[in-house]
């Protein structure tokens, strides 16, 4: 029985390595990936003479996320415009390679009469766009293939569309909801502010659901705390500190975001306590966003306060 699965294991062997076969080598190291990236350099810099001598004349540069089979890409002439107008309208544009990333230079063996080389590249875009203040930050992999002479005759672009899509939006003035000034939300905030003012902790809480969640400029980012941690840490809060007045700065916002369909409460106020041990004063500053559901609730409560100062003698 041994010996059968000796040789079975040998036979596995000799047919998962018959079932393969090379096409060529991938090179780490290439003129061709030199030329690749001189192009890449070239076209961020608005450099169109030195972007020019490295493509060649049927050059056509094609968008990888274009599913349009009759698509006839980009030509020289277009793509130097294109360089140019980058150059022209975005600051600060970069393309480095990719964190732990590197470009392969490939020969393929079969069907490449022509001797052409294909350079595949990682890298990572980053800029703003002047007139929109849009941030390009977004991963960038490029197929180019470079013929016998070392020119460019394609480059096959995959990038992340929606960046380009909210630069475009950019262009254009739309409204994204409602704007209130006075709304049952508000008088909600208001309602559950007045509760804490007064030490009511069942009371405030009580607009809250059950689920909702708490964070604030004290918590790790992504940190978040639950109804119950909420309301304890008020109440160890009052065993040391007493609640003077909590007044309200300006006036609350309610926005009902037609995008997401967000229903949201911010509220700016002076948190002004004392300290029970001393007598020590202090008014925090801070900026309360509630998000709302459906049936009036607040599901979630973003502080934009810190409470370092309580914590100092």
């Amino acid at each position: 029985m041994k010996k059968v699965t000796i040789i079975g294991m040998i036979l596995l062997t000799c047919i998962v390595y018959s079932q393969t076969k090379k096409n060529g080598t991938i090179y780490l190291e290439h003129p061709a990936i030199t030329i690749a990236e001189q192009a890449q350099q070239a076209f961020i810099k608005g450099d169109t003479t030195k972007l020019k001598s490295l493509l060649a004349e049927n050059f056509k540069a094609y968008n990888g996320m274009n599913a349009n089979p009759d698509n006839e890409g980009t030509d020289k002439k277009t793509f130097l415009r294109q360089s140019s107008f980058w150059k022209n309208n975005a600051s600060y544009l970069s393309i480095e390679r990719y964190p732990g990333a590197y470009p392969d230079a490939l020969e393929y063996k079969k069907d490449n009469k022509d001797d052409k080389i294909w350079v595949q590249t990682w890298d990572m875009l980053k800029g703003v766009h002047n007139a929109t203040g849009v941030k390009l930050n977004m991963p960038l992999h490029r197929l180019f293939v470079i013929n016998k002479d070392n020119k460019i005759e394609t480059i096959i672009t995959y990038d992340d569309g929606a960046v380009f899509q909210t630069l475009r939006a950019g262009f254009s003035t739309r409204t994204n909801g409602k704007l209130y000034d006075q709304h049952e939300n508000i008088n909600t905030v208001r309602k559950m502010v007045a509760s804490l003012e007064h030490g009511d902790a069942d009371k405030a809480f009580s607009y809250f659901t059950e689920d909702a969640t708490f964070s604030n400029l004290d918590m790790p980012n992504g940190e978040t705390k639950n109804l119950e941690e909420e309301k304890e840490d008020f109440l160890m809060m009052l065993t040391n500190w007493d609640i003077e007045s909590i007044d309200v700065r300006g006036y609350p916002d309610y926005l009902e975001y037609e995008i997401g369909n967000g229903k949201v409460v911010q509220s700016w106020w002076d948190f002004r306590v004392k300290r029970k041990s001393d007598g020590k004063k202090i008014n925090i500053p801070v900026l309360l966003i509630h998000d709302f559901n459906d049936d009036g609730k607040i599901i979630n409560e973003t502080g934009y306060y810190t409470v370092a100062a309580m914590m100092e003698k």
